[in-house]
């Protein structure tokens, strides 16, 4: 049974005349006439009697005639409900790594809300790992996260590149020194997050490729508790550039290291199969215009800023192959 059968039926119950109903929906009255032959064969039962040029429901016609203007209402009243409703489709939910989440969301937040007031943001923090895996179960619309990502269920699109630079107290020698080279970080002890996040792998991998092995002194679950450990002199870290905030400057010092120097390279990723919803896509139009400010100041100073409130123009999307 179809929709269309059910219009053209309530049209002859209406009009009382199939060549009249046939008109009305601009179709052949043969035509017309076979779809409610149609109809009779699969409800079992005679809909009309056909009473010369006139047509007026059965006693089971009529039954059903009242049925049908009920199920055609509730499909005009769904209709017009999702076309008029200003936030369907607009409640979206969006996950980004600890090293990201506090410093860009925010920024992402603002803008949304200025720019697109009926967007319904939900937002979740987490570890890469996790954020991948609500993707993938379709619970995350959107995360955003840090290379790589090899999951081909996944679809990634590059955002930014930003430097990882050293982090160490006022106090630290390495506060005021000319030159830091890798090899400088050797025996100091590191103040890292947690054994999930790609941030920590990248430091390690990074001492890996200078031939040593970083020196854990303490892991922690926020980028917060990693500043203030750090503040206090009880080791070193390595964070990424977003996470230099002008309040820092009161008691970190964030310094560039010299010669093949730590970066990493921010994407986003949504599953490659599903819908995505217009909430989606405005979403990740306020993303590429926050982060595109990343990629021309990393082009022009090699140190990318953080997003302002400007909103440059945004940056085609870009394709790349899941593996990153």
């Amino acid at each position: 049974m179809e929709l269309y059968q059910l219009r053209y039926f309530l049209a002859v119950a209406e009009t009382g005349n199939f060549t009249r109903a046939a008109e009305k929906y601009s179709i052949s009255q043969p035509s017309l006439s076979q779809q409610i032959k149609n109809l009779e064969r699969e409800l079992g039962h005679k809909l009309f009697h056909r009473l010369g040029r006139r047509s007026v429901p059965t006693e089971a016609g009529q039954v059903f005639l009242d049925r049908v203007r009920r199920i055609l209402l509730a499909v005009e009243d769904a209709s017009k409900e999702l076309k008029d409703s200003p936030t369907l489709e607009r409640r979206i939910k969006v996950g980004a790594v600890p090293t990201l989440a506090p410093y860009l969301l925010p920024v992402l937040l603002e803008r949304c809300r200025d720019q697109h007031p009926t967007l319904l943001i939900h937002t979740h923090e987490d570890f890469r790992p996790d954020l991948m895996r609500g993707v993938i179960d379709g619970d995350l619309d959107l995360a955003i996260i840090p290379q790589p990502v090899k999951d081909p269920r996944v679809f990634v699109e590059p955002l930014y590149t930003e430097p990882l630079l050293l982090v160490v107290g006022h106090r630290h020698p390495l506060a005021t020194k000319a030159s830091i080279t890798a090899r400088d970080l050797a025996d100091e002890e590191f103040i890292l997050l947690g054994h999930s996040s790609t941030l920590s792998l990248e430091i390690e991998r990074f001492c890996g490729d200078h031939d040593f092995v970083p020196k854990l002194g303490h892991r922690c679950s926020q980028v917060s508790t990693v500043k203030a450990l750090v503040a206090l002199g009880s080791g070193i870290s390595i964070l990424p550039r977003i996470a230099d905030r002008p309040d820092d400057r009161k008691s970190l010092v964030y310094r560039e290291l010299s010669g093949r120097a730590p970066t990493r390279e921010v994407v986003v990723v949504r599953h490659l199969l599903r819908y995505q919803s217009k909430g989606a896509e405005l979403f990740l139009k306020v993303l590429r215009e926050a982060t595109s400010a990343f990629a021309t100041a990393n082009a022009a100073t090699g140190i990318p800023s953080p997003p302002t409130g400007a909103s440059p123009q945004p940056e085609e999307p870009r394709r790349t192959e899941s593996g990153g």
